[in-house]
């Protein structure tokens, strides 16, 4: 089977996307042969904000059903590769948006959000980020929202967590939770980058891995490229084995500045956390039209092709049929 051919038949998950939707990008997807992408629709919003940017989406999903499709379970990631079309999972960033109830985690859940990372960068109602100077652990209020979470089916995220509260996350929950984009520091010592023995706890507490193409955050940076990400990914295989990665590339395709000037400060507006540079995906793997190149790696680096259907998407499916099977 051919590169191409194989890219074909592959059901090939995004772990993490965020970027600025529209019918272009929603095209280049269809291009890339993408099969389903957790997509990203609030980060430091409150709840009427992010209630206002699902009803974008549920327009997008009327304006552009040709081209995708909400995805609430798991067999609706395989209705879309039959039927060529993208399964969009919609995901937070961040649990702002639940504020201090409850309840709108059944809420949220019902609406098609199926991915929730617990804070982004700093310190929430539920516990500590990856960039605040005090890691308090997961709050008393956190492990409600986490049990919740458990009980309606949404996986928790701790890409961008502490390592206190992530390690009180993976211990609370019942069911796996995930790094849905991170990269070793093993490869680069960054604050938003996991260790081994923090991956390798995730793995033995049944979590999962995805490995994330950001370029502050790879080893080469900006002079990355596609192969230099199929290492990176392979570097976590080998720490905590092939049946518990994926990839979440953290696409931010068709943003510029004003949008990285919003991520890094606290909030939204706040404290500048730390600052990305210039932002270069990785050669070969510039837009998201361009993911048959990633297979194309996989396969130069001689990964068989049982590897590669796991990593590029089989995982994934698996993984959120435990989470979301309540």
């Amino acid at each position: 089977m051919t590169d191409v051919d194989l890219h074909g038949d592959l059901i090939v998950f995004d772990g993490l996307n965020v970027s600025n939707w529209s019918r272009a990008v929603f095209e280049d997807m269809h291009a890339g042969g993408l099969t389903c992408a957790n997509c990203t629709c609030s980060i430091w919003e409150g709840f009427q904000a992010t209630m206002g940017n699902i009803a974008a989406w549920k327009r997008w999903f009327r304006d552009h059903e040709d081209l995708m499709l909400p995805v609430f379970r798991t067999e609706d990631i395989r209705r879309a590769k039959r039927e060529g079309r993208t399964g969009i999972i919609l995901g937070f960033q961040n649990t702002s948006a639940f504020e201090d109830r409850i309840g709108y985690v059944q809420l949220f859940k019902e609406l098609g959000v199926g991915i929730v990372q617990l804070t982004y960068n700093t310190q929430n109602l539920v516990g500590s980020g990856c960039y605040e100077s005090t890691d308090t652990g997961l709050s008393d209020f956190g492990r409600e929202i986490v049990a919740e979470m458990n009980q309606v089916g949404i996986m928790c995220d701790l890409s961008h967590v502490g390592a206190a509260t992530s390690r009180d996350t993976i211990l609370a929950s019942t069911k796996p939770v995930c790094y849905s984009h991170c990269l070793p520091s093993g490869l680069k010592a960054h604050p938003r980058n996991k260790s081994d023995e923090e991956m390798r706890f995730m793995a033995d507490h049944g979590g999962f891995v995805g490995v994330t193409m950001f370029p502050a955050f790879l080893k080469k940076g900006i002079h990355s490229t596609v192969d230099d990400y199929v290492e990176a990914i392979d570097y976590v295989v080998n720490l905590v084995g092939e049946d518990c990665v994926g990839f979440g590339t953290d696409f931010t395709q068709g943003y510029g500045p004003d949008f990285f000037e919003w991520l890094t400060h606290d909030k939204g507006y706040a404290r500048s956390l730390t600052e990305f540079g210039e932002i270069i995906n990785p050669e070969g793997l510039r837009t998201i039209g361009e993911y048959p190149n990633l297979t194309a790696a996989m396969g130069r680096a001689g990964w068989t092709e049982r590897k590669i259907r796991k990593i590029m998407g089989e995982n994934w499916v698996r993984v959120l049929d435990e989470v979301w099977d309540v």
